[in-house]
C-alpha cells in the first residue's frame, strides 16, 4: 500500500522545512518508501513562465503571446531567479552547478524554440496563435522540472533513493494520452525501494493545460493515484483546512475542520477555496480515496481527511468562507411570468459568451445570476441581455457570497442563527439561496461587508458550537 502526495510550490521554496517535516521527517532509514511526491514549480516561478495567476502581470509566455519583444529578457530574468534558489539550496547538499546547468539547457533550448517559430511565422503560411497553446505547456512545464530535479539531487546526496520522473515531455516527439504516459512512468518501478519525485507537469495528447489550465499539478497528482490505486492521496498546503480565514478571523478563533467529504470539497472549489481542484478530485471520489489534507509545517498533525462517506454525527457548520468581487446581473420583467423557456434564453447568453454563474436566485419575474466581476465578457453579455429583452429592467451590482458549508446541516435552527448573525452585525442580507440537500447555506451581501459577514457568521455558527 503506498500513498501518492502533492507538494506546493510556497513549501517547495522551504525545502529544508519539507525534507524535516514531510519527506525524511522522523522516519528511519530505508523507511522513506511506498510514497510518490508530485511537486509543484518553487513559489513564484511560474508566475514569471506565463502570467501572474492574481495580477496578470506578464511573464514569458504573457509578452511572447502579445508580440512583445521583451519576452526575451523576461527568459533571462526567469533564468537568473531559477538559478538564485538553486544557490540557496547550496546547504542542503543541491549540487548548484549541475542545476544550473539543468536550468540554463532547459530555458536556452525554450528561447531558441520560441525564435525559431517566429522566424516560421515571419515568412506568412503560419500564424503564432496556432502554436500558442504548445508554447504556453511548453513553459508551464519547465517550472516543475526544475523543482523535481533539484529534490532527487539533494535527496540522493542524503542516501535515498529517489527517482526522477519527469512527465514534462522534453524533447519526446510522441504525443500519448494522459493515462498511458502515467503507467508507462510507472511500470517496473518498485515503491517499496525508490521514492519516485514526479513533475506536476504531464505532457498527453490532451493537453493538460488546455484542459485545466493553473490547475494541472493537482490533475496529475489525482490521475496517479488512480491508476496506482493509492491508499491515499496526501496534499500538503502552507495552512490547515480550517473552518475560517484564520488572517481574518483570528488564529485564536478557527477550527480545524478534521474530517469533511467531497461534497463539502466540491462546494469550497465553486467558491474559489480549493481543498482540491473539483476536476481532480471526481476520480479519487469514485475509487473512494481518501485525500488528507495537512499542514506542511506542522507534521504531526494528522490534518483533514476527505472522503467520500463522511457525515458528521451531530449537526454543525464546518465552514464560513466566500467570495468577493462578484456581480449580481438582475432581470426583473413581469412578462416571465408563467413563460417556459425565459431563463433558458438568458443561459443561453451567458454560454454565448463563455460566462459561468457562481449562484442564481429567481422569483416570479425577477432571476438574478452571481458571476465573477473579472470575466472579460460581462459587459457584452449584458449588452446583448439588454437587446434581446428590451421590456425588462436589468441592472447590475457589485456584491459577495458569504457560505456556511457543513457535511450534516439537515435540523431545524441554522438559517435562524445565521440570519440573526448577520442583524447583530447591522448587516443588510441581500438574497439568500440554498438547496434541498442543506450542503451549503449562501448569503448575498454588499461587498464592503465582506469581512464583517464572515467574522459574524463564524462567530454565530462556529465559535459558539461544541467542537464536531
Amino acid at each position: 500500500m503506498h500513498t501518492v502526495e502533492k507538494i506546493g510550490g510556497t513549501s517547495m521554496s522551504e525545502f529544508g522545512s519539507v525534507l524535516d517535516n514531510i519527506i525524511l521527517g522522523k522516519r528511519p532509514a530505508g523507511q522513506w518508501y511506498n510514497r510518490i511526491f508530485v511537486v509543484s514549480a518553487y513559489g513564484g516561478i511560474t508566475n514569471m513562465l506565463l502570467e501572474h495567476k492574481k495580477s496578470g502581470e506578464p511573464g514569458i509566455y504573457a509578452r511572447y503571446a502579445a508580440g512583445d519583444a521583451g519576452w526575451v529578457d523576461a527568459l533571462e530574468r526567469t533564468k537568473a531567479r531559477m538559478c538564485e534558489i538553486n544557490a540557496g539550496f547550496a546547504g542542503l547538499g543541491l549540487n548548484v552547478a549541475e542545476a544550473d546547468r539543468f536550468v540554463c539547457e532547459r530555458l536556452d533550448g525554450i528561447r531558441d524554440c520560441l525564435k525559431d517559430l517566429l522566424r516560421i511565422v515571419s515568412y506568412g503560411h503560419f500564424t503564432i496563435a496556432q502554436h500558442l497553446p504548445a508554447v504556453r505547456e511548453m513553459l508551464a512545464a519547465v517550472g516543475e522540472a526544475h523543482s523535481a530535479w533539484n529534490s532527487v539531487d539533494i535527496l540522493r546526496a542524503r542516501g535515498v533513493n529517489a527517482q526522477l520522473v519527469d512527465l514534462s515531455g522534453w524533447r519526446d516527439t510522441e504525443h500519448r494520452p494522459f493515462d498511458e504516459v502515467i503507467r508507462q512512468a510507472f511500470a517496473g518501478l518498485d515503491l517499496a525501494s525508490c521514492l519516485p519525485i514526479v513533475t506536476g507537469y504531464t505532457k498527453c495528447a490532451e493537453g493538460i493545460m488546455a484542459t485545466f489550465d493553473r490547475g494541472y499539478s493537482e490533475i496529475t497528482f489525482s490521475k496517479i493515484a488512480v491508476i496506482t490505486r493509492a491508499a491515499e492521496g496526501v496534499i500538503h498546503k502552507e495552512f490547515h483546512l480550517s473552518s475560517g480565514d484564520p488572517k481574518l478571523i483570528g488564529k485564536d478563533r478557527v477550527r480545524i475542520i478534521g474530517h469533511t467529504n467531497y461534497d463539502v470539497a466540491d462546494q469550497l472549489a465553486d467558491l474559489g477555496m480549493e481543498a482540491i481542484h473539483p476536476k481532480a478530485s471526481k476520480g479519487m471520489e469514485r475509487l473512494q480515496i481518501p485525500i488528507r489534507v495537512k499542514n506542511a509545517f506542522e507534521p504531526d498533525h494528522p490534518g483533514t481527511v476527505i472522503r467520500h462517506d463522511y457525515q458528521s454525527a451531530t449537526p454543525r457548520v464546518e465552514i464560513i468562507t466566500g467570495r468577493k468581487n462578484l456581480m449580481a446581473v438582475e432581470l426583473v420583467d413581469p412578462d416571465m411570468v408563467g413563460q417556459s423557456g425565459y431563463d433558458h434564453r438568458i443561459l443561453g447568453h451567458l454560454a454565448e459568451w463563455g460566462i459561468s454563474y457562481v449562484a442564481k436566485n429567481t422569483n416570479a419575474n425577477t432571476i438574478t445570476h452571481y458571476i465573477g466581476a473579472e470575466e472579460p465578457n460581462l459587459e457584452k453579455c449584458v449588452a446583448a441581455l439588454r437587446a434581446d429583452f428590451p421590456g425588462a429592467a436589468i441592472r447590475t451590482l457589485k456584491v459577495a457570497i458569504i457560505s456556511a458549508i457543513g457535511s450534516n446541516m439537515k435540523v431545524p435552527g441554522f438559517m435562524s442563527m445565521a440570519a440573526r448573525a448577520l442583524a447583530d452585525a447591522g448587516i443588510n442580507i441581500l438574497a439568500v439561496d440554498q438547496c434541498m440537500r442543506q450542503v451549503n447555506m449562501q448569503f448575498i451581501v454588499a461587498e464592503q461587508d465582506f469581512d464583517a459577514a464572515i467574522i459574524a457568521l463564524h462567530r454565530g455558527l462556529v465559535e459558539t458550537a461544541p467542537p464536531g
